[in-house]
């Protein structure tokens, strides 16, 4: 399985980014897809989650509202829509792919494989 994130970039406070995760290869065993991100010195953080079953969401309460996580079966993407962003939600923007069942969804460890990152930075 391979995973392509993109659509980061530099957006002004108040803006919205919208990224994608392309999955390919054997997907057909994925159990979900989440988006995490991590800013230097600081653990991965977990944001949203989609498990394929039921297309089920799940989101970290400081993104509740704000980010909303959608998938594309048909083209096996992932999104993350940002809007409202924040100085703070500057960091590199990670998706993974758990092909596991999990109670323990929010934790990076749950998950398989990782696309490469992308950059948000949100200006003041």
């Amino acid at each position: 399985v391979q995973l392509q994130a993109s659509g980061g970039g530099l957006v002004q406070a108040g803006g919205s980014l919208r990224l994608s995760c392309a999955a390919s290869g054997r997907t057909s065993s994925s159990y979900a897809m989440a988006w995490f991100r991590q800013v230097p010195g600081k653990e991965r953080e977990f944001l949203a989650v989609n498990r394929w079953s039921g297309s089920i969401t799940y989101y970290a309460d400081f993104v509740r509202g704000r980010f909303t996580i959608s998938r594309d079966k048909a083209e096996n993407t992932v999104y993350l829509q940002m809007n409202s962003l924040k100085p703070e939600d500057t960091a590199v923007y990670y998706c993974a792919l758990a092909t596991r069942v999990s109670s323990t969804i929010a934790t990076p460890g749950s998950y398989d494989y990782w696309g490469q990152g992308t950059q948000v930075t949100v200006s003041s």
